[in-house]
């Protein structure tokens, strides 16, 4: 979405010759292909790992760092391949992502009128701001030291997991004037059968 952001705004004469559908199929590919990669690499290498005791994860799903807690062999192999992975799965999309918003934000304040520099920067604030929840929580929960205290791993996995794919809907959503629409007439007869 920040690549399509990223030539919408800078290269706009250039969008339909840029983003065509095979670019579209390749990033789509690309993407389906390292988060599979990802997880297989990763359930390949808990697959080694031997549980002692306790088969309780204190999660609420089935993550790969609550695994290695309860493991009773050394997960170090595990460790570094979370960091490394993390680095071309997390960090490295995520300067893109950022490094384009640098370009998008330096198109945006070359805009001559304050009505188009508006609507522009508030189409891709929302985005910029899920964007970054997202990756700065992963990031916080994957790629910080292992004698960082986790207290706060289920704050951080909700973050991510659930609070962010849920506010995606409301943030583009309501961004459609039909959308807004159908929200005013809801809210219109609601407020009129209570004052009735």
């Amino acid at each position: 979405m920040a690549y399509d952001r990223y030539v919408a705004i800078c290269c706009p004469l250039h969008y339909m010759d840029v983003v065509t559908k095979r670019v579209c199929v390749h990033l789509m590919v690309f993407s389906w292909f390292s988060g599979f990669l990802n997880s297989v690499v990763h359930t390949g290498l808990a697959t080694r790992l031997t549980f002692c005791s306790s088969n309780h994860i204190g999660h609420f799903f089935c993550d790969i760092t609550p695994l290695l807690k309860i493991s009773c062999v050394s997960t170090l192999l595990n460790e570094v391949v979370i960091y490394v992975a993390g680095i071309f799965v997390v960090f490295t999309p995520f300067m893109y992502i950022l490094i384009s918003y640098v370009y998008i934000i330096r198109a945006i304040l070359r805009i001559p009128s304050m009505a188009g520099r508006n609507k522009t920067f508030s189409t891709c604030s929302s985005h910029l701001t899920v964007v970054c929840m997202f990756y700065c929580t992963v990031l916080l929960m994957y790629m910080r030291p292992a004698s960082y205290a986790k207290d706060y791993d289920k704050i951080f996995a909700l973050l991510y997991t659930f609070i962010t794919p849920l506010l995606n809907p409301f943030i583009y959503g309501l961004r459609s004037r039909e959308v807004k629409q159908v929200f005013k007439k809801t809210f219109t007869k609601k407020c009129k059968k209570r004052c009735s």
